[in-house]
């Protein structure tokens, strides 16, 4: 693909507008731990949301939404627009909660809500499971992307393209700390956007293509596997059952509250929660999750579908892809790849913006995950097991380190990966089964240190069972080895609740008189403590309104939904499903924002 010199300014435009005002947050951050992780918790909510809408929208996500399309149609996206349910549950449940809480990392919650030497061990171990194996599978599927990125546009090796993004992310995650990171963040949403709006209108009004009547006449009689119709936004519940309960019936059953995934974590948690710990108040907390939610399942799919679609007709083949591309790769052959070969088709100076764009949506997921990971590394580990009592320029220089450790670990990872949906489905197997756990444990006391660990070794022995079986000739299906690792997990960590060392009440009361979660789970802490039902019924009231948090988590994934099939629909020239919809949002809109009035009263 050749890049005229109109591109190359552009991109280098694009670049240069993203992370030259990161630039001055270098002195800022390097005063201490909290400024460098946390912002000194002064964040806006617009901000902690358009950096967490920015952080997910990374540079294999349009290349995973591709897969999805090509392999199992539109409604392949259900896999993770169920996760809507997680996070405006987060959103009207846990958001406050997690603000209240006062802790710079949601590792430090471990040792305010258990007892213990469980807690502190769980404390470390999540610090080096998440921050650096769980985060370098996270960043290596990132960098896988830009890998094939760069591969068709020139000709890259793996290497070449790790060294690249490397020298970038690395040198800026280093210097600024987390307010440059939402500084890049915030920048890079809007160049992003502006770039995959125009790859979807070129690769649409291709010749081939036809616009958009086109695009819909042309696949509208195309079917794929098992008479798959790729347009329909909701998967055939009669001709392809199999595929039906694969995409949709366990994700929006079960997989949205018992898998662990990073930016959808149930109850909260990673760099989502790292926002909401740096946000100015409660408020700001709750808003800025609210708002991510709405960008990132409204705003951004479209555009990557709409793409994902063109090149079913442009490569219909994988073949197709490697005709066109004849010097590239083998091994990066994949659906996954079709999204970067539809870019070929862009006209100068677009080809520079998506350039720009692409290397933003790669260091806006990539400088989160740096300092997200490091700041597990260094404060839920180094600073808390290994060297304790030093100064915060210490530690700041430690988190600048562990930035660069967590790069080249991952960069060695990218080498062992193939596909974004394979990283996907390895990511949602490892986490099966912990969601529920991380759901309950703010609203029971019972939940334990050990459970967490429990859990944890539960999900990840599963995942290895399943390979091991995989490669021994034993097939089980990605859906069906999901609910089994669900079903192994929380039976073991319930029990576990029950027959293992109990927490220390004391430590109980405290976390339960700090946060002041609602609902029965903490009654016999409230006896304990002295407090009557009538008393801890009368707290709940002040504290929450759960009435009204559930009405809110209800009509705002419906809002949500709604917004995103009107969308479809009216793209799809289907105007009276169109407006419809449009009628429900309307209807969910108005509820929500008065629900949200009168919960931030």
């Amino acid at each position: 693909m050749q890049l005229h010199t109109i591109d190359w300014i552009i991109a280098l435009l694009s670049v240069a507008v993203c992370f030259v005002p990161a630039l001055f947050f270098g002195k800022r951050s390097g005063k201490s731990t909290a400024e460098f992780f946390a912002s000194g918790r002064s964040v806006p909510w617009w901000l902690a949301g358009l950096s967490m809408v920015a952080t997910t929208f990374s540079s294999d996500t349009p290349n995973l939404v591709a897969n999805f399309v090509r392999t199992q149609g539109v409604a392949g996206n259900w896999q993770w627009w169920a996760f809507t349910l997680t996070g405006v549950s987060t959103v009207f449940f846990y958001a406050r909660l997690w603000r209240r809480s006062g802790v710079l990392t949601d590792l430090e919650f471990y040792e305010i809500r258990y007892s213990g030497k469980a807690a502190g061990a769980v404390r470390g171990f999540r610090a080096v499971y998440l921050g650096l194996l769980f985060n370098c599978m996270i960043m290596a599927t990132v960098n896988l992307a830009a890998c094939k990125i760069a591969a068709v546009l020139f000709g890259f090796e793996r290497w070449q393209t790790l060294l690249a993004v490397g020298l970038l992310n690395v040198v800026f995650a280093a210097h600024s700390g987390l307010w440059g990171v939402l500084v890049i963040d915030m920048i890079q949403f809007f160049i992003k956007m502006t770039a995959v709006i125009g790859a979807a209108y070129f690769a649409v009004n291709l010749p081939q293509v036809g616009g958009m009547s086109g695009l819909v006449d042309k696949l509208s009689h195309v079917h794929g596997p098992g008479g798959l119709n790729y347009l329909n936004m909701l998967p055939d519940f009669t001709n392809n059952w199999d595929l039906a309960v694969a995409i949709f019936v366990i994700p929006v059953a079960v997989q949205w509250w018992a898998v662990w995934y990073p930016g959808a974590e149930p109850g909260g948690g990673s760099y989502i929660a790292q926002r909401m710990l740096a946000s100015k108040s409660e408020k700001d907390a709750l808003g800025g999750t609210l708002f991510f939610n709405v960008a990132h399942y409204v705003l951004r799919p479209w555009p990557w579908i709409l793409v994902g679609l063109a090149s079913i007709i442009v490569y219909p083949e994988l073949s197709d892809i490697q005709k066109a591309f004849p010097h590239l790769d083998p091994k990066l052959i994949g659906h996954d790849i079709a999204y970067p070969a539809m870019l070929r088709f862009l006209p100068a100076g677009w080809i520079g913006l998506m350039l720009g764009g692409l290397i933003a949506a790669n260091s806006s997921t990539i400088l989160t995950h740096l300092n997200w990971g490091a700041s597990y590394l260094v404060h839920d580990f180094y600073r808390r097991f290994v060297r304790k009592g030093k100064e915060e320029h210490h530690y700041v220089v430690a988190g600048r380190l562990a930035t660069v450790l967590l790069f080249v670990c991952s960069s060695a990872l990218v080498f062992a990966l193939d596909t974004a949906q394979g990283s996907f489905n390895i990511i949602l197997q490892i986490g099966a089964g912990t969601g529920l756990l991380y759901l309950v444990r703010w609203f029971w006391w019972r939940v334990t240190a050990w459970c967490e660990i429990v859990a944890m070794v539960a999900s990840f022995l599963s995942s290895v069972m399943f390979l091991v079986l995989t490669r021994n000739g034993v097939h089980i299906g990605t859906a069906q080895q999901l609910l089994i690792g669900i079903f192994i997990t929380t039976v073991c960590w319930v029990a576990t609740a029950y027959l293992g060392p109990q927490n220390d009440p004391k430590v109980l009361m405290d976390f339960y008189m700090r946060v002041r979660p609602f609902g029965p789970g903490w009654r016999p802490i409230q006896r304990k403590a002295g407090i009557s039902n009538a008393d801890a019924t009368a707290m709940d009231l002040r504290t929450e309104n759960f009435p009204l948090s559930l009405l809110g988590w209800f009509t705002g994934c419906i809002m949500i939904w709604s917004a995103l099939f009107t969308v479809g629909n009216f793209l799809y020239g289907r105007m009276g499903y169109a407006l419809g919809l449009l009628a429900v949002f309307v209807v969910t809109g108005t509820i929500l924002i008065q629900v949200v009035r009168r919960l931030w009263r």
